[in-house]
């Protein structure tokens, strides 16, 4: 076949705090336990950092992980993507400050805000940059700090109990593809978002949406506007079927099945959604690889910190046909289909 312009993940690397917090450690805060919290969502434990972390100090460690992973010197990107909601300042962007730590400067830095979709809107991003030659080699990372920003009480248990701190990082250069069937490379992604449910999950403040005239003020902190705020059930009806949807159609575009996928990495907001999605498909539940029980759910640094582990504990190998998929606030949802 004539060859194809491509993008192939080349080092994968990731970073958690060194500080576990055990769903009994949560007590402290408010009303729950360690079996409410397992039968409802699968966590068990999540990792929170340290006063003076930040969200670039993360996507730090993880990025220099996957470069060391890649075996390429930081001279050779061209490119930083850095999906992230909770960033280390409302602005500049992360991506900035990440450079900065890098020592790489003058190359572009693109933040992305597509939440739990981040990742997965990055690779895509990174794959079209790549195929147009634009770019030679990208670093995609996805990092969050949630633990700065929860709501620590019974009041605001049910979102609080879910969110870790952690990034994860993948370097993807340009590869000419030949053979499908063995090379690694991005084969498809996927995109969407239907901001009619944006409010389903969503922090009201700060921003300038606010009807007061302030994007932050006392009266909205005092009611918790800063705090994420959830209708759990929407979200898990609507993770589950357009999971589902957008992963059955790459496959079907690709024209490939799930007896033909060696694993499966989807976003890690609740085991049950993994389930049901799995379910649905009708993978099989080993197909699956889940690390939400370890890490809670961290956002867009989800499915390169599940790719990491996969790695590390020979799940993930070589040749192997992969496939993705995301859904979060805005709504926002993604899949992709790679050969690692």
């Amino acid at each position: 076949m004539t060859p194809m312009k491509c993008a192939r993940i080349v080092g994968v690397g990731a970073y958690v705090p060194d500080r576990v917090i055990k769903n009994d450690d949560l007590k402290q805060w408010m009303e729950t336990s360690d079996e409410w919290i397992v039968q409802r969502t699968g966590i068990k434990e999540r990792h929170w950092v340290k006063p003076e972390q930040s969200t670039s100090d993360l996507a730090l460690e993880a990025s220099l992980a996957a470069l060391k992973s890649a075996g390429l010197d930081k001279s050779k990107i061209d490119l930083i993507i850095f999906a992230t909601l909770s960033p280390d300042h409302v602005f500049p962007g992360s991506g900035c400050y990440l450079q900065s730590k890098l020592g790489i400067p003058e190359i572009p830095a693109l933040d992305i805000r597509q939440q739990c979709s981040g990742f997965l809107y990055g690779l895509s991003i990174a794959d079209q940059f790549i195929r147009t030659g634009m770019y030679k080699n990208v670093l995609l990372v996805g990092a969050e700090v949630h633990s700065k920003g929860l709501d620590l009480s019974t009041k605001g248990r049910d979102v609080s109990v879910l969110f870790g701190d952690g990034a994860g990082a993948v370097v993807l250069s340009a590869t000419e593809v030949t053979d499908p069937a063995k090379q690694s490379f991005i084969w498809n992604t996927r995109l969407h978002a239907d901001g009619a449910h944006a409010e389903e999950l969503w922090a009201a403040a700060p921003g300038t949406g606010m009807p007061s005239g302030n994007w932050l003020d006392e009266q909205m902190v005092a009611e918790g506007k800063h705090f994420p705020q959830m209708n759990g059930k929407r979200v898990f009806t609507s993770a589950v079927r357009r999971m589902s949807e957008s992963l059955t159609a790459t496959l079907k575009e690709c024209k490939v099945t799930v007896a033909d996928v060696d694993l499966f990495l989807f976003h890690q907001a609740n085991l049950r959604i993994n389930e049901a999605v799995a379910d649905q498909l009708q993978i099989p539940r080993e197909k699956v690889f889940n690390t939400i029980q370890h890490y809670g759910n961290t956002t867009a640094a989800t499915i390169p910190l599940g790719m990491r582990d996969a790695v590390a504990k020979g799940v993930l190998k070589p040749g192997m046909l992969v496939g993705l998929a995301a859904f979060g606030s805005g709504f926002t949802w993604s899949s992709a289909l790679l050969r690692f």
